[in-house]
């Protein structure tokens, strides 16, 4: 993840010639883009062994080892009240520091980091999914498609919010 962090140093001076820069790490979680803000995310995974833990709530997958340090990871699709992936495909994992902790994020793929200008940013519109609306931040049109900036504390406030599904 180390090459995301330095891209987004050498985005810095271009922010002061256009605009606030933001940088984002997307990934794709059923056909739709998503993306975390760069500085949040602190290691992008493969594949990994994930051990369930017995009676955690369904957006739980269970916890991996991350050299050393236990981690818990959350299925993003099952919290965005989304089908969980077909056919036993493996998911990819982000991880992210919240409140001191880390948490694995699983999504099906992950992509590049995205510098976009803040002025493109949008708060989201009426018409996104009420599913996806209590996990966003806001939206970014680009080129035909819809990137949907995620809020890492709401996806992992499970005290908070009542499951929709």
């Amino acid at each position: 993840m180390s090459a995301a962090k330095n891209g987004a140093d050498r985005g810095s001076p271009a922010a002061s010639n256009s605009g606030e820069q933001r940088d984002y790490v997307t990934m794709t979680i059923a056909d739709q883009l998503f993306g975390i803000p760069v500085l949040t995310v602190q290691d992008v995974l493969g594949p990994q062994n994930i051990a369930r833990v017995p009676l955690a709530p369904k957006e739980v997958a269970g916890s991996l080892n991350l050299r050393g340090r236990i981690v818990t990871a959350i299925d993003v699709r099952p919290r965005l009240g989304l089908p969980r992936r077909e056919g036993g495909k493996a998911a990819m994992s982000v991880v992210v520091e919240h409140e001191n902790e880390l948490y694995s994020l699983l999504v099906d793929s992950v992509g590049e980091v995205l510098s976009l200008n803040s002025r493109d940013y949008q708060r989201n519109p009426p018409t996104l999914d009420p599913r996806l609306r209590d996990f966003s931040d806001g939206i970014y049109r680009l080129n035909g498609s819809l990137l949907v900036v995620l809020s890492v504390a709401s996806l992992l406030d499970f005290g908070n919010r009542s499951d929709a599904a």
